[in-house]
């Protein structure tokens, strides 16, 4: 039997990270640490692990600078990440869920730059098992970049009780990304073990002669940036687009590797040296490169590799908290999709495939596999509002129509024209009432970004116009990456998205792909439009916050047709209601409040027990 679990799935209906100072704790036997919470919410079942993710805001754009800046007052609601517990070393830390990038970094102890986080937990130096070895972590765009530097080494990494030993990971010293400013330690990357930074700089580094150096040419050379290559990603047209000048810190909350891997180039050239580095390359070099998943692999695919999941694959759905409050449950499902949805259900398409040629990993010797970078899927068209969109004119027709599926990405990115041609129709504000969606076909199936999550609040407590959640990123180009549109959180909370990696050495054998449902309800206009009438009557500001259903939610409210789980219910309850349900968990700056949630018997037989004991 394959696995050690069936599968993992991760909810975050019961734990809200939220910016609170320290000093608004409770009294302290209401304290604990984020040990004692994970023990205290994992609940292991039948099927698998339940572990809470963490929904956490940035804090630095605070409601009241927001407003005196003009901008919205939605609370932080596209400033949100979402979080999951890692323990590494002993240590448990809160960390981004990040699909855009593949490695796992947390802050240490011995952080002296841009890493203030008050009493929340930091990895100690202590532990760690230096490899010497420089970590160079590059984010953002090809106009604001922001870095996370520190040291490679290893611990032991558990997730949910998943336990690893000797993983590899980057301890940060020195970051001036916005990550400890959402209340979070580091970046959980889900991606390819390609799009690796920290693979991909440690084997160069045992293999210095791929650059043409000899190893002590490599050390006395600028810092080892392993095989990262060319291009940045994620360009936000500040001058053009009313979100960028309103919001200037969103580029930061884009975790998604910014460089493209240029590992293809260097195993594949053969302008590499000496004869006897050509014919190692061509016979052997790339069988160690793709060996060398097992051991310097990122965590979840070396959870993969050592069979320790049912299936090498994990779903992710995300619960909306503003405008509407709950649409689809908060949850990461490991190794199997959730119980309640059917494989069929979805629209199944495989991953785009880089050629050597275009930049990606030359075969093995004796086969013709081609592998995956990123989670990047094919487009048929993309449509505005029912109208299908041109092609872009600022990249090249030769190159096929893709988006990247990014987590890590809290708006919608596409070519800088096509933006540009939105904006001006729409206008850089518009009435909130006006239900205006954007839709990506995919597989010959529509699927459509919800007005609600599509739609932001331009101007704090006036709920009467609104701005598209959408910016310009950088276009493709032969060498980098090809993908146009980059699909963040308002498009992945309105669907349920699957990430298969199957085979990841020989993907001939079993085809790394990606699943899409569509959890869109067809009255999803009109809901915009009666949230709108809702926050006329509430300050003129949308809601912010997850609110606690009420127990006797009717039954039908668990799943939607397909079986996919909802946060909605009749009604919620109000927080003087629900404070009595809250448990402040203190860590400095930030405060836990963990809600204890009660659910519809209905949700409880699906989930097949309770997330507390």
């Amino acid at each position: 039997m394959r696995g050690l679990l069936a599968c993992l799935e991760l909810y975050a209906l019961v734990l809200t990270v939220l910016a609170a100072p320290s000093n608004l704790n409770s009294n302290p036997d209401q304290k604990a640490t984020l040990d004692e919470l994970v023990k205290k919410l994992t609940r292991r079942t039948e099927n698998g692990i339940h572990l809470p993710l963490l929904r956490s805001e940035l804090s630095s754009l605070s409601l009241s600078k927001r407003g005196k800046e003009g901008a919205i007052g939605l609370g932080n609601f596209m400033d949100i990440v979402y979080n999951v517990l890692i323990t590494v070393g002993g240590t448990t830390v809160p960390v981004v869920l990040d699909t855009g990038s593949s490695d796992l970094w947390v802050i240490s102890d011995a952080c002296s730059t841009g890493c203030a986080t008050g009493n929340l937990p930091t990895y100690p130096q202590a532990s760690f098992n230096s490899t010497g070895v420089e970590a160079q972590l590059l984010y953002g765009d090809s106009q604001t970049g922001t870095h996370a530097f520190g040291l490679i080494g290893t611990d032991t990494a558990s997730l949910a009780g998943l336990t690893l030993q000797n993983q590899y990971f980057a301890a940060i010293n020195d970051t001036n990304t916005s990550v400890v400013d959402t209340g979070s330690a580091g970046i959980f990357g889900l991606g390819f073990p390609i799009n690796s930074v920290l693979l991909n700089t440690i084997f160069s580094n045992e293999h210095a002669f791929l650059n043409g150096r000899s190893t002590e040419d490599s050390e006395e050379s600028e810092p080892n940036h392993g095989f990262l290559g060319r291009l940045r990603v994620g360009t936000l047209h500040q001058d053009k687009n009313i979100v960028s000048r309103l919001f200037p810190k969103l580029s930061r909350l884009d975790f998604h590797k910014p460089t493209f891997p240029s590992v293809g180039g260097l195993l594949g050239s053969s302008n590499q040296g000496n004869s006897n580095h050509v014919a190692r390359q061509s016979s052997t070099i790339v069988s160690d490169f793709l060996a060398s998943y097992d051991k310097l692999g990122p965590l979840l695919t070396r959870l993969v590799s050592s069979n320790q999941l049912t299936q090498p694959l994990f779903a992710v759905t995300l619960q909306r908290d503003t405008v509407q409050i709950g649409g689809n449950v908060g949850m990461l499902s490991i190794g199997e999709l959730p119980e309640t949805v059917k494989n069929e259900s979805l629209i199944w398409v495989p991953l785009r495939a880089y050629s050597n040629a275009e930049g990606g990993l030359p075969s093995p010797p004796g086969s013709n596999e081609v592998y995956p970078i990123a989670w990047e899927v094919f487009v048929d068209d993309v449509f505005l509002d029912g109208e299908r969109l041109p092609r872009s004119q600022i990249s090249s027709s030769d190159i096929k129509l893709s988006a990247l599926v990014d987590t890590g990405n809290s708006l919608i990115r596409g070519p800088a024209d096509l933006v540009d041609m939105i904006i001006k129709k729409l206008g850089d504000t518009f009435p909130c009432r006006e239900a205006h969606s954007m839709a990506f076909s995919i597989g010959g199936k529509m699927f459509p970004v919800d007005p609600r999550d599509f739609t932001m609040q331009a101007f704090d407590n006036d709920v009467t116009r609104c701005t598209a959640k959408l910016v310009a990123t950088d276009p493709p180009q032969v060498g980098g990456y090809l993908y146009s549109w980059s699909l963040g959180d308002p498009f992945l909370r309105s669907v349920l998205t699957a990430y298969h990696y199957g085979n990841l050495t020989h993907p001939s054998q079993d085809q790394p792909r990606m699943g899409f449902l569509s959890t869109v309800p067809s009255d999803a206009a009109d809901q915009l439009q009666a949230a709108v009438d809702q926050a006329g009557t509430n300050g003129g500001n949308f809601p912010s916050s997850v609110e606690l259903p009420q127990a006797t939610a009717p039954s039908g409210t668990a799943t939607n047709s397909d079986g996919v789980l909802r946060a909605t219910a009749t009604s919620f309850l109000s927080p003087s209601q629900s404070s009595s349900s809250s448990r402040t968990v203190s860590n400095g700056r930030f405060s836990l409040v963990v809600m204890v949630v009660v659910l519809a018997p209905a949700m409880m037989n699906v989930l097949g027990s309770t997330f507390f004991s």
